[in-house]
């Protein structure tokens, strides 16, 4: 049976996920707790690990109930924050470890993901299982933390969620939360990155692409990808199902 088996929202964009049992849909279509907070800089610009490697250097966590916020450096060091309570605290201490001059912001009704009009991030279990297998020493959950997708699914083959893409793509039932591809997730330089040390991996995007080609579906709409350094869905959650919530276990139908 095809169901949802993790679920991973990411709180502070740029910095850690932290897996979840179950996720509200928000107002605007993306997870609660998924992107809430943004650091941004005196230009304008969200922190995060397209910007600098520096982010691979902390460990956070967070507690969704108390909202503490926890970031340990490499050092050792662990700090506390009230991100709503006490924003200056997170604000000062971020901003001397990223040499920056940073202003946090919250948003609760889309958060700051990267496509705003869009919706949760999409990946498949055999997916993660395959790219692994295409790189010496790399791990299912390593592979899982580089492409930070925030719905995972089990008991369906590899690159199940390139189906949902293209001209008469289906959509997709969770526990009765409607999932509508939109396109597929171009990657930036942040999966060629060892997520713990921010080592880059050699060759990662030539054997990424190469192997990607290879292995491409033929249930997959080849007219939906500009290239093949993509992997992952990035779906849209319509008005009808927002203010659902979407559970680890749920039974996943397709169209």
């Amino acid at each position: 049976m095809a169901r949802v088996d993790r679920l991973r929202v990411y709180p502070v964009k740029g910095l850690d996920g932290i897996e979840v049992n179950a996720a509200d849909v928000t107002p605007g279509g993306t997870l609660a707790d998924d992107r809430t907070y943004a650091f941004f800089d005196g230009d304008g610009d969200v922190l995060n690990g397209k910007r600098t490697a520096r982010v691979h250097d902390l460990a956070t966590d967070f507690d969704r109930e108390t909202r503490e916020f926890v970031a340990e450096t490499r050092g050792g060091e662990t700090r506390r924050f009230d991100l709503d309570g006490d924003p200056g605290a997170a604000e000062a201490w971020f901003s001397e470890f990223f040499d920056a001059d940073l202003t946090l912001e919250r948003d609760d009704e889309l958060g700051y993901v990267d496509r705003r009009e869009m919706g949760p991030s999409v990946v498949s279990t055999a997916t993660l299982r395959e790219v692994a297998s295409w790189f010496d020493g790399l791990t299912v959950d390593g592979v899982r933390r580089r492409l930070r997708a925030n719905v995972e699914v089990a008991g369906v083959p590899a690159f199940w969620e390139d189906r949902f893409v293209g001209e008469d793509a289906p959509g997709f039932d969770a526990g009765g939360v409607r999932f509508e591809g939109v396109t597929p997730c171009g990657r930036c330089v942040v999966p060629s990155r060892d997520p713990d040390t921010g080592e880059p991996t050699p060759e990662f995007r030539e054997t990424f692409v190469r192997r990607r080609r290879e292995t491409f579906p033929e249930f997959a709409d080849r007219d939906a990808f500009d290239h093949f350094y993509t992997l992952m869905l990035v779906a849209r959650v319509p008005e009808a199902s927002r203010g659902q919530t979407l559970r680890v276990g749920d039974e996943v139908r397709e169209d």
